[in-house]
């Protein structure tokens, strides 16, 4: 059974009100006071009320994450361990939302002003409608974007910039004398943008600016049993099979380069082959591509969702971090014909 504040009070010899300050605002307690009444705490498994804080301070300590994909993927999981590094040591709870669909997300965007039940929201990799999110300006609730698209609808964001990323690689590409390059995409809805939508921008900037007219593209389907055999099939069924497959995620770009293995083709000898994160196992694949670290944008995502909350304005409310180029042994030279 759970002690009462005044059990803790009691057994430590202290007030109510200095168990409540060494929870709430420990700087104001000492040092062997807060001891005193953590280990008293302890001992009988006293918690302090998440509800009786919030009607103290006014907030819920809880934020809300929106992800377009699940979280055990290699980027989600690293934001949130990124952002749950800061926040959990402010006493802020993560909850995460899936948002697929624009109903999906009119539907939260339409309901969290009424249930009032988080201090902040942070989206990752898409877009906000910023008439969606108008209402949450009412009820000063801050919006953060991480990884999206636009800035549009959101209070402040951090990303890396996704369309210069691309252009890195293809660039090397183009450097290393490949002209045929085909990219490997998801079919994306264009009701809700993705950060991966930059990713084909810089592809296709390159692409227009080297005067490589109609480069073939390549849908990436998860459903399929095996999407990476899938792929393969797809790029050897072309006219003029590509020298070099530019992949937007390291996720689409792994698994092709060991279906390639399997099936008797040789990287980069036969195929160069780029993908885009630097993600698990790039390394280990020798795969060139980007690198990115989505645990650093989760800090940075979070210092920003803690100064909003505090009703003042992050030093740098947008703020882009550049991806670096990471060159393995994936990519080479273009083997000409004598």
């Amino acid at each position: 059974m759970e002690a009462s504040i005044s059990e803790v009070a009691a057994k430590t010899g202290v007030s109510i009100a200095t168990v409540s300050r060494a929870f709430a605002k420990p700087d104001m307690v000492s040092e062997k006071t807060r001891n005193r009444v953590f280990a008293a705490a302890d001992e009988l498994n006293y918690s302090i009320s998440r509800s009786a804080t919030s009607m103290k301070t006014g907030r819920s300590y809880r934020l809300a994450l929106l992800l377009s994909e699940d979280i055990s993927t290699w980027f989600n999981s690293r934001l949130l361990a990124g952002l749950n590094s800061v926040l959990h040591d402010e006493g802020y709870d993560i909850s995460l939302y899936s948002v697929v669909t624009p109903e999906e997300r009119h539907s939260f965007f339409a309901e969290l002003p009424v249930r009032r039940n988080a201090d902040a929201v942070i989206v990752s990799s898409f877009n906000v409608n910023p008439d969606e999110v108008s209402r949450l300006q009412s009820v000063h609730i801050p919006i953060i974007g991480v990884n999206t698209p636009s800035l549009d609808g959101y209070d402040a964001t951090v990303s890396i910039d996704d369309r210069s990323g691309m252009r890195m690689i293809v660039e090397h590409l183009i450097t290393l004398g490949h002209e045929r390059i085909a990219l490997v995409r998801h079919r994306t809805s264009p009701s809700i943008p993705h950060s991966a939508d930059l990713r084909i921008q810089g592809f296709e900037d390159v692409c227009r600016e080297a005067g490589i007219v109609h480069p073939e593209t390549i849908y990436y389907d998860e459903t399929v049993d095996a999407p990476a055999d899938d792929l393969l099939s797809q790029i050897l069924a072309l006219p003029e099979r590509p020298t070099a497959v530019c992949c937007v995620m390291d996720l689409m770009a792994i698994p092709l380069y060991f279906s390639m293995i399997r099936y008797g083709l040789r990287v980069p000898r036969d195929l160069s082959l780029t993908g885009f994160d630097d993600s698990t196992y790039a390394k280990e694949s020798g795969l060139t591509t980007i690198r990115q670290d989505p645990a650093a944008l989760g800090r940075v995502a979070a210092q920003k969702t803690l100064a909003l909350i505090e009703g003042k304005t992050p030093a740098r409310a947008h703020e882009i971090m550049m991806p670096g180029l990471v060159l393995r042994s994936s990519t080479a030279p273009l083997a000409r014909e004598d």
